[in-house]
C-alpha cells in the first residue's frame, strides 16, 4: 500500500458515528444555509481564540480577500507578505486589486524576515499578510510594531496553524484580523472547503458579515460597494463544531509524530523542524531539508512512498505573477529552499508501523546517496 503524506480516512473511521450525526443534526434542522450550526460554530471558534467575534466564509482563500477588504484595503495598494507561502495567499491579495510585494524568509525556520520589512514598505503600503507557515507563528510582536509605527493593517494568515502559540498568544489574535482555511488536510478540517475570519473589533466583524452575504445588509439589498457569495456551509458548520473539541487532541497528536521524527532522523542529516523562540508549533506540515531531495524523493517510490513538496515553486517565480516584476535572484533564501525543502507524512492518525517504514526507507535512501 502506497504511503502518502495525509489522509483521512483512519480518522474517519474513528470519529464517523459523530460525524454523519453531524450532518444529520444539520439536514433535520430545516435550515440549511447561515442557520444555527454556522452561528455556534463562529461563537466557539472565537471563544476558543478568546475572540468576540469570527465570521464562517466559504473558503481560507475568501477568508483572505474578505478580511482585506474588511481592513480597507483597495486596489493600488501594496501589501507585504512571502512569496514561500501557498498560491492562494497572494491571488487573494490579486483578488482585491493589491499589489504583492514580498519580503524573504528566515532560513532556519522558513518564516518571514521581519526586520526586513522596512525594506519593502511604499507609500502605497497598507497593510501586511504574514503567514503562519508549517505550523508556528511569525515574530508578531516585530509584525505589529512595525505596523503600528507606519498606520498599518495586519491581517493574519493562519491556514496552518490551527492552534499554535507565540509566547503564549494563540495564532489569530496578535493582529487586526485572521484568516483561517478549514481545508481538509488542515490541522482543523472540515469535509470539504470552509475558512473563517477572526477579530476583535466590532466594525470589521459587521463589515465582514456583509461582504460575505453580496454586500447586503437587508434581505435583497445591496449597501455601498457589492459582496460576495462567501458563506460558511453549514453542513461543513457542524462538523467543524464536533471537530474543535479534538483540537488540542489534534495537535498533541501531529506533536507526538514530530517528536518520532525527530528521535529516528536526527542523524541522518536532514535538516528537521526548528521551533521559532516562543514558538509553540503545531506541525501541520512537516517540512524538512536536504540539498539532494529530488533523488530522495525518486527513490523513496521503491518504498511505495509519494512525498509532497510544500512548495517546490516560490510564488514570484510563476509565469501568473510575472506581471508583478520579480525575478529569480530577488529572494535568495526562499528561492534555494525551494529546492531542498519536501514534506513527511503527518497527521495525528498516522500509524505507528507507516511512521517507521517512512523513517527505516529514508535512512536507508539517505545512507545510499
Amino acid at each position: 500500500m502506497t504511503t502518502y503524506v495525509w489522509d483521512y480516512l483512519r480518522e474517519y473511521a474513528e470519529e464517523r458515528e459523530e460525524l454523519l450525526d453531524a450532518v444529520d443534526t444539520v439536514f433535520q434542522s430545516g435550515q440549511l444555509v447561515l442557520g444555527q450550526s454556522v452561528s455556534g460554530f463562529e461563537q466557539e471558534f472565537a471563544a476558543y481564540h478568546g475572540q468576540p467575534h469570527c465570521v464562517g466564509v466559504d473558503n481560507g482563500t475568501n477568508a483572505i480577500v474578505l478580511g482585506l477588504q474588511a481592513l480597507g484595503v483597495k486596489p493600488g495598494d501594496d501589501v507585504l507578505t512571502v512569496s514561500n507561502t501557498a498560491a492562494p495567499t497572494v491571488l487573494a491579495i490579486d483578488a482585491v486589486g493589491a499589489r504583492p510585494v514580498f519580503v524573504d524568509v528566515r532560513e532556519e525556520d522558513y518564516l518571514m524576515r521581519t526586520d526586513l520589512l522596512h525594506d519593502a514598505l511604499t507609500e502605497r503600503t497598507t497593510a501586511i499578510v504574514p503567514v503562519h507557515l508549517y505550523g508556528q507563528c511569525v515574530d508578531m510582536a516585530a509584525v505589529t510594531a512595525f505596523a503600528r509605527r507606519h498606520g498599518l493593517k495586519v491581517l493574519e494568515d493562519c491556514a496552518q496553524a490551527h492552534g499554535a502559540r507565540h509566547h503564549g498568544r494563540l495564532a489569530g489574535t496578535m493582529g487586526d484580523a485572521a484568516a483561517f482555511s478549514f481545508y481538509p488536510t488542515k490541522v482543523l478540517g472540515a469535509y470539504g472547503d470552509g475558512g473563517a475570519v477572526v477579530t476583535h473589533d466590532a466594525g470589521t466583524d459587521a463589515e465582514l458579515r456583509r461582504l460575505r452575504y453580496y454586500g447586503m445588509e437587508d434581505r435583497y439589498y445591496v449597501v455601498q460597494t457589492p459582496g460576495h457569495n462567501s458563506r460558511l456551509d453549514e453542513v461543513q458548520a457542524e462538523i467543524l463544531r464536533r471537530k474543535l473539541r479534538r483540537l488540542d487532541a489534534y495537535v498533541e497528536g501531529r506533536r507526538r509524530v514530530a517528536r518520532r521524527y525527530a528521535e529516528g532522523l536526527g542523524d541522518t542529516g536532514l535538516v528537521l523542524p526548528e521551533n521559532a523562540l516562543g514558538n509553540d508549533h503545531v506541525h501541520y506540515v512537516h517540512v524538512v531539508r536536504h540539498p539532494e531531495r529530488d533523488r530522495i524523493i525518486e527513490r523513496l517510490k521503491a518504498y511505495d512512498i509519494e512525498l509532497n513538496i510544500s512548495y517546490p515553486w516560490p510564488v514570484h517565480t510563476m509565469s501568473g505573477f510575472a506581471h508583478l516584476g520579480y525575478h529569480e535572484g530577488d529572494l535568495p533564501v526562499t528561492e534555494r529552499l525551494a529546492k531542498e525543502i519536501f514534506s513527511l507524512p503527518m497527521y495525528p492518525s498516522l500509524p505507528g508501523h507507516v511512521q517507521e517504514k517512512v523513517i527505516e526507507a529514508l535512512r536507508e535512501v539517505i545512507a545510499g546517496l
